[in-house]
């Protein structure tokens, strides 16, 4: 599975954005998937994921009410709808595709769950 993701850019705190995902191959719908998130100077984090079928969400605190996670497997893609947004929602964002048979659903933000990883898009707050 390859992932590219885009929709970054500058935005103003309180502004919204939406970060798409466009994974490669035929089996997109099979993958659950993921969002983290790397501030400058910061470890990655988890940020929002969604199970396969798009029945099973799951988010940080730091994002909850605020950040929406979906996707269209007909299209390929996950979604990320960030609204209200912080100074400190400010980093790069990475998409990620689980490794299958890895017990996603145990823990679906730990890092070590997902096999693939997009190229990661810039999202800027400016306060």
């Amino acid at each position: 599975v390859q992932l590219q993701a885009f929709g970054g850019g500058l935005v103003q705190a309180g502004g919204s954005l939406r970060l798409s995902c466009l994974a490669s191959g035929r089996t997109f719908s099979s993958y659950a998937m993921g969002w983290f998130r790397q501030a400058p100077g910061k470890e990655r984090e988890f940020v929002a994921a969604i199970s396969w079928s798009g029945v099973s969400t799951y988010y940080d605190d730091s994002v909850k009410g605020r950040f929406t996670i979906s996707r269209d497997n007909a299209k390929n893609t996950v979604y990320l709808q960030m609204n209200n947004l912080k100074p400190e929602d400010t980093a790069v964002y990475y998409c990620a595709a689980n490794q299958l048979g890895s017990r996603w659903h145990d823990a679906p933000g730990t890092q070590s769950k997902y096999a693939y990883w997009g190229q990661g898009t810039l999202v800027t707050v400016s306060s």
